[in-house]
């Protein structure tokens, strides 16, 4: 038995969640997204819980798998996704300039990075975005 897959994804206030057979479409306040299932899994929603069911014992190996693709889209539609960066160097630093990351990581120059559209950076310290 998958221990990942038999986990239940609660679903926040305001996720809605369409099932498809092939895939299935989760909205949120950051957005919407849309997963592939693997074949021979599928979801059922009962009570604010979704929970990830298969067919046979012939699907247990991307059981625990859709279940986690599941739940990170959930996530993403209503916390959003963060990374952190850290820069560790003697002289290394980054600084924001517009829509610009500019990094000093010891060339002779600049290197400069634009920011892509949707993503939010903040500069917390030189050394840490």
């Amino acid at each position: 038995m998958s221990r990942i897959g038999r986990k239940p994804i609660p679903l926040p206030a305001g996720v809605k969640v369409q099932l498809g057979a092939a895939a299935l479409e989760v909205q949120g306040p950051k957005g919407k997204l849309k997963v592939s299932l693997p074949a021979g899994i599928s979801f059922e929603q009962k009570d604010g819980v979704l929970n990830a069911l298969r067919q046979s014992e012939e699907h247990r190996a991307v059981h625990g798998l859709a279940r986690a693709l599941v739940a990170n889209a959930v996530r993403g539609v209503t916390e959003g996704f963060k990374k952190e960066l850290d820069i560790v160097g003697v002289g290394y630093r980054a600084e924001l300039k517009g829509k610009t990351l500019v990094f000093a990581l010891g060339y002779s120059h600049p290197v400069e990075f634009p920011v892509p559209e949707g993503i939010q950076v903040t500069v917390e310290k030189q050394t840490h975005l």
